[in-house]
C-alpha cells in the first residue's frame, strides 16, 4: 500500500456510504484500482455483501449490495452516484495504479488554486471518487 495519507487507526466519525449493484466487483476496484485495505466483508447466503467496510489512512467507506431489501437499500434505491474525496500523500503514485488497474479517469493529476493536487475518477458503478493532498482541518 504505502499510498494513504496518515497513520491510519482510531474512529473516523463520518463514513460515506454506498450501494453497489455488484459490491464483490467494487470491493476488487476499491482496493486494487484505488489503494483501499478491506477491514470487514459480510456476505449474505446468495453471495450478496450485506455490509462492507473498506479502509484508507484514517478514513474509511462502507458498501453494500443493490437488493438485498435492508432499510437501507430500500431509501437507496433511487439514489444516483455519490462523490467520495480521499486524501493521499503521492496522488501521482495513486493515480497510476489506477490507471493501470483501467479506472476511467475524469481528470488526471492537477495542481488547483486551493493549494491541493488531486485527480478524479468514476468507479465502475458511476459513482465519483477524488484522490488528494487537500486535509482540511476540522476545528474540535
Amino acid at each position: 500500500m504505502g499510498m494513504a495519507a496518515g497513520t491510519g487507526g482510531g474512529r473516523p466519525s463520518v463514513y460515506p456510504t454506498l450501494v453497489y449493484a455488484d459490491a464483490k466487483a467494487a470491493i476488487r476496484q476499491l482496493t486494487e484500482a484505488f489503494g483501499f485495505t478491506e477491514a470487514s466483508v459480510y456476505e449474505g447466503e446468495n453471495g450478496s455483501v450485506l455490509h462492507a467496510e473498506l479502509v484508507q489512512g484514517n478514513g474509511a467507506v462502507m458498501l453494500g449490495s443493490k437488493g438485498t431489501g435492508s432499510v437501507f437499500d430500500t431509501a437507496m434505491k433511487e439514489a444516483g452516484p455519490c462523490g467520495v474525496y480521499v486524501v493521499v500523500d503521492d496522488v501521482d503514485a495513486h493515480h497510476q495504479q489506477a490507471v493501470e488497474h483501467g479506472a476511467e479517469i475524469l481528470m488526471p493529476p492537477t495542481d488547483q488554486d486551493y493549494g491541493s493536487r488531486d485527480y478524479m475518477a468514476r468507479d465502475i458503478e458511476g459513482n465519483i471518487w477524488s484522490f488528494g493532498t487537500y486535509t482540511p482541518e476540522i476545528q474540535a
